[in-house]
Formats: C-alpha cells, structure tokens, sequence
C-alpha cells in the first residue's frame, strides 16, 4: 500500500498519532516513547520556544545524539517554523565559530557535556563570540546563570492558543533544517532543507523500500545529517514504523540492540557495516528478518556487498546515493536489480525524482558517456544560506549539479565514476582537503600543506596530507595531528602525515595534486 504525505512535518507527526496514536515510535535506551507521547512532548517544547519569544524563521542550533532530546528540539521546531541548525559533538571551536554566526542561530539546545568536552564551559567562555544568540538550553546537569535546563522546556505550560496560532502558519516551502557541507573553497556551505524537500525524499525512500509499520531499524546514523533525519526519523514516521536510536555508532552497541529489536532494516555507510562484520558478537545476532541492508554515503566495495550479501541472506541489498542538497536519498538500487548491477551501480533514481549527466557546457550526455551527475525533483534544497554565487552555480536551470562524475547506462542504471571535487569520504564523513589545508596553514610551522584521499580498508578513504615546514622548524606529526584536533572535528583530523621539503607545483603557483595521487598510486599499486 502506498504510504502518503501531510504538507509539513509537524502534520506528518499528527497524521501518525490519529492513525496510531499508542504506539511505540521511538525507542532510546530502553525508554519507549509513543507517537502521542512525542506529539504532547514536541507541543511543551515548542511552548517554551514561543515564551523565548522565538518565532517563525529563528534558526535554533542542537548539538546532541541521537537521543530523545534531539527529536524533540526537531518536531518542537517544526511545529512552529523555527529551522533547526543540525550541528555535530565532534565539532569544535572554529567550526562553531563559523556555523553559529553564519547561519545566526537565536538559540542554542547543546548537551552540557559529551565525552570529556564541557559545553557549559565552552559556551559561558564562547558565547561573546556568538551575540546573536540570546538562549543556552543545556541538556543534562549544570549551566550558567543566564542559560535554561532542558528539563524546563519539557515541563512547560503549553498556551493552546498561542501555540496553534503558531502552527497554522507553518508552510511546506519553510525552512526545516540547515545542514551545512564543506566546501570546495574550504568555507561550509548551509544547506537549506525545507519541509517540502524533506518529506519528498523521506517518502520517495519508503515507498521504493516498501516500508510498513512492521520494520523496526537501529538508526546509528547521526541526525543532524540527513542520513539519519531524512533516510532513518521520517521515513519511520511516514510508515508509523518504530526506529531504535543509537546515541553514537559503537558496532557492540548496534549488535546488543539489534539483538534485543530485531530490526528488519539495516542501514549505513559502508564502514559501518564492515565493523558489524567484524565484531566478534555478530555471530549472535539471528539476522533472518533483515529484508533490506543499505548502503550509502560513499562507494560501497564490490567484496563488501559480497559479504554483505552472505552476512544477511534472506535481504535485498540495495546501495543509496544522496545529499544534503538533496534534503535525502534520491537514487537506489531497484527491487530487480541482479546483483552484479547491485555492485557496480547505485541505482535508479526513486520516487518522481530524475538524473542526467552533462559535459562541461551543461548539455546532457548520451547513454554511457561520463560527465556530472546531475538531480531534479521536490527533495532539492532552497540553496544555500547567504551564498548566491554557490547557490546559483549548484542549483541551475531546474537541476541540483551535484559534483559527482557519472554515466547512465543502457538499463538506466547510474554508475558513479569518482568526484569532480576533491573530497573524500573518511568513515562516512565527507571531507573536503582545502578546508583542513587553511587550517594547517595558519600553523606557525606550516608553509605550505596539500590534502589527497587515499584508499583505507577499513574507513573507506583517509586524509594524506603533504606539509612543507616553515625554515628553521621541525614540527611534528604528532604535533601536527594534536592542532587538528584541537580546531576541527575529529573525522577531518589528518590519518597520514608526510613532511617535504617541497610539492609540485604549476607555473601559476598551484599544487599539483594530481602528481601527489599518481606518486601514492604508482608507490602503493593502487589500480
């Protein structure tokens, strides 16, 4: 039965608590919440919201796991037409920086600590950095004087009137969400990801997966990407299907909940399937009621889906190609797929959605010629916040130019033949070297410093970077690693450090990457 869509996200919760109103719909340690419950839970928030005197249009910042928290802030938002600013624990001091003043956040929900990093005492120090952001809202014990618990928001007295008001004046075309996606120029980019552009793809993907309200999933994807949000929370909602939060991907966490739920869906990045494979309890987990494993964010190896394939016999195995500019999944693998297309593809494009592939003049190519991968369809994002000139070189004529190099074969099947851009993808993350290279530049040792990918069985790719010291220095790579750590999230911290005395460079003064992959290729037989 095909699964249908409100207009908003937060008619999307209604829709599944007048049709389901008890049942369970999101699962946390052990902590069941019903579609009812986060309905009246998300309406106290988003009361607290409005007594801030936030309104329409404000961006509220979150920094949290996958918790319940998260998806409160989230349906709390968008009832009442506030964009969420999905921003990652692993980021630190520079990318904050950035992020909060760019996308001018008017509050900031954050846990009070995550690992050893003490957000209450970052944000008192950082907060004269950010002005534009009036409220603190701390998950978890401690704050400052000026900040609010999050516990005050859930227990806020809900003004009915007040509050509908609010609602009624949300539209699909507001924005829900800004994802921000390195960039070639080393500066984010916020992807701005609507109502509309969010439910398309969420629906497009459970209809093409069939989902019901029987599939369950452990979702360790994180949710302020749109791996989590788009592909896990709404499609779940969409199907009134339950979907198990993972707070942060741990493979011994994911088996124990997977054997405790029996999930029927299995999604990830490639690398995080490879270390389910790998864990030593794998093996207890009866994997027969898997009917679909996933694989997306980054090319998914040939012998990975192979194992794959063998680890879930009884599932389809489907790869999944998406964006955030895209808000969501866009192309997947089809239900008559053969495997060998399986493999050396990544689908068709689902729902009402469309791709071609165009040279360089923008003009489409024929079938089985490479050129950029371009995407058409309700899920395509705004643009991006406050940058016209990226907006209109990305979002043209109708088409999301997406950056990836492609062919389209005879079947209609895409075949994804490398980036146009220089990022890789470490462990599902995607990293563009230019932005760690202007960090590494402001190093006091560092001259010059250039960035390849570089093959790992295991994270998929890695950062390679090739720095010139400064005469007279002697820097480190522990040195180096310790500074990047300290001023960028940690899946963007150089894996593999090379010092030389010099890098090859053009006759305009740039580096020659290309030389620097072709010395690594033909050094390490890479084929």
């Amino acid at each position: 039965m095909e699964i249908t869509s409100a207009q908003t996200i937060g008619k999307t919760l209604e829709a599944a608590v007048q049709a389901a109103p008890d049942r369970v719909g999101f699962v946390y340690l052990d902590q069941e919440i019903t579609f009812a419950q986060m309905d009246k839970a998300s309406d106290r928030v988003a009361s607290g919201f409005l007594k801030m005197g936030l309104q329409r249009g404000d961006k509220i910042g979150i920094i949290a796991l996958n918790q319940m928290e998260w998806l409160y802030v989230y349906f709390a938002a968008a009832k009442i037409g506030l964009a969420v600013v999905g921003l990652s624990v692993r980021y630190r001091e520079g990318e904050f920086d950035y992020m909060l003043n760019h996308s001018d956040v008017r509050a900031i929900v954050t846990l009070a600590k995550c690992g050893d990093f003490d957000y209450v005492d970052f944000f008192k120090k950082f907060r004269t950095k950010i002005p534009g952001c009036r409220h603190f809202i701390f998950i978890g014990e401690g704050g400052f004087p000026e900040s609010t618990g999050f516990d005050a928001l859930l227990n806020a007295d809900v003004d009915a009137t007040t509050l509908t008001n609010a609602k009624q004046a949300v539209v699909p075309d507001d924005l829900m969400m800004i994802i921000y996606t390195s960039g070639t120029t080393g500066t984010p980019k916020g992807a701005m990801i609507t109502h509309k552009s969010q439910l398309a793809s969420a629906l497009a993907m459970a209809n093409h997966t069939k989902f019901t309200a029987d599939d369950v999933q452990a979702l360790a994807m994180p949710l302020n990407h749109v791996g989590g949000i788009t592909c896990g929370i709404l499609v779940h909602l969409l199907a009134k299907a339950a979907v198990v939060l993972v707070p942060m991907f741990n493979a011994d966490l994911v088996i124990q909940l997977s054997v405790k739920y029996q999930p029927t869906i299995c999604g990830g990045v490639p690398t995080m399937h490879l270390l389910l494979m790998m864990n030593e309890s794998f093996k207890t987990w009866d994997r027969s009621k898997v009917r679909i494993v996933i694989a997306g964010g980054s090319n998914a190896e040939p012998d990975m889906l192979k194992k794959i394939k063998e680890a879930f016999p009884n599932a389809a195995i489907m790869n999944l190609y998406g964006l955030s500019e895209s808000s969501g999944a866009v192309i997947i693998s089809p239900w008559e797929s053969d495997f060998d297309a399986t493999v050396r593809s990544i689908g068709k494009p689902i729902g009402d959605f469309k791709a071609k592939v165009v040279d360089a003049d923008d003009q489409e190519l024929p079938t089985g010629e490479t050129g950029e991968l371009c995407i058409q369809g309700d899920s395509l994002a705004k643009g991006y916040l406050h940058m016209e000139k990226e907006t209109a070189e990305a979002f043209r004529g109708g088409w999301l130019h997406t950056g990836d190099m492609a062919y389209i074969d005879g079947e209609g099947y895409i075949v994804l033949k490398g980036r146009k851009k220089e990022m890789y993808v470490q462990g599902g993350f995607n990293v563009y070297p230019v932005e760690v290279e202007n960090i590494l530049s402001k190093h006091p040792k560092i001259m010059m410093a250039a960035g390849i990918g570089v093959p790992d069985p295991v994270l998929g790719e890695v950062g390679r970077y090739y720095i010139v010291p400064k005469a007279d220095t002697n820097p480190t790579e522990d040195e180096i690693k310790e500074y990047c750590r300290q001023n960028m999230a940690d899946y963007k911290v150089p894996k593999q450090i090379v010092f030389r005395q010099e890098l090859p460079l053009t006759p305009a003064g740039k580096i020659m990457k290309i030389n620097l992959k072709e010395e690594y290729e033909k050094n390490n037989q890479v084929t």
